[in-house]
């Protein structure tokens, strides 16, 4: 009799060993418990993060007036022609331009022969257009075709002789008047090659 109480015993202590190995169904707490850990919600880090495009600053052009004041000669430009600064007008057959968007130089040789530089900015078209638009009197000349200019023309009237250059908004132009018209040629294709580059490097 008391052999059989020892086996019930034992029987009774094995099934409550073996309740223990799984998940009690009656206990929901543990019975819907994953085991495999859930990984958290991905958030975007801040370098992920879709970033808005900046506003550009608003372009402010170039005031025409100092884009023609930095394409003008200078005297150091035409020291190598001995001239002198002088006063009055540049003279040139371009028709003119808005008097705010011009500049102009005067300078005299001791021969009394001029030189005038005048660059004027076009703000409603193009300089090339304006150039192309433009006739001097006399006959065409030839010089040497500069790089960098959109359009040029060179006129011979009697003893003076004129060259426009045009870039982008400006019209560059010089006009020597001298004792003969070999003379004002060569001075204006001395004083070319400082004329363009005061031209081309303007935006």
């Amino acid at each position: 009799m008391r052999h059989r109480q020892v086996v019930a015993l034992a029987a009774v202590a094995l099934v409550g060993l073996t309740g223990c190995d799984g998940p009690d169904p009656n206990n929901l707490e543990t019975y819907y418990d994953d085991p495999t850990p859930t990984s958290s919600p991905v958030t975007p880090s801040a370098e992920e993060a879709p970033v808005s495009p900046a506003k550009a600053a608003p372009v402010t052009p170039p005031d025409p007036g100092l884009l023609a004041e930095r394409a003008l000669l200078s005297d150091a430009d035409v020291a190598e022609e001995g001239v002198q600064p002088g006063s009055g007008e540049a003279s040139g057959c371009l028709a003119d331009g808005p008097s705010a968007g011009s500049r102009t130089a005067t300078w005299r040789y001791p021969s009394g022969s001029v030189l005038s530089h005048r660059v004027v900015a076009f703000p409603d078209r193009s300089a090339a257009q304006a150039v192309a638009e433009n006739e001097c009197a006399g006959k065409t000349v030839s010089v040497p075709v500069q790089p960098g200019v959109e359009l040029q023309q060179a006129w011979g009237d009697g003893k003076t002789c004129t060259v426009l250059l045009a870039k982008g908004r400006l019209v560059s132009e010089l006009t020597v008047s001298a004792s003969t018209e070999t003379r004002a040629v060569d001075a204006a294709k001395r004083l070319l090659p400082a004329m363009t580059a005061k031209l081309t490097a303007q935006p």
